[in-house]
């Protein structure tokens, strides 16, 4: 009996001391998240944003020159237009 009695105190301080060590670890996971990760995150995200927004300008830019030369050049850009169809229905035959 006396044995019984050392052996579910034993238990029980094992089980104490886990969870104790969990705790530990769960706080220390979320500190490393708050200190590491969040920010990493942030700053791709913020990454991305600027090259998404590079690309969308760049191709504004490029847009607005293409329309600018097909309105100064509106027969030469007719005459791109046709030899590109013609030459994109020939490779696709």
């Amino acid at each position: 009996m006396l044995f019984s009695k050392k052996a579910t105190k034993t238990v029980k301080d094992v089980a104490s001391d886990t969870q104790d060590q969990i705790q530990n670890l769960r706080s220390q996971v979320e500190q490393l998240l708050n200190q590491r990760v969040t920010p990493a995150i942030a700053d791709a995200a913020d990454k991305a944003e600027t090259a998404v927004h590079n690309a969308r300008t760049l191709t504004t830019t490029q847009v607005e020159n293409v329309s600018a030369q097909v309105r100064s050049q509106p027969i030469i850009a007719i005459g791109i237009v046709a030899v590109v169809g013609y030459l994109v229905g020939r490779i696709l035959r």
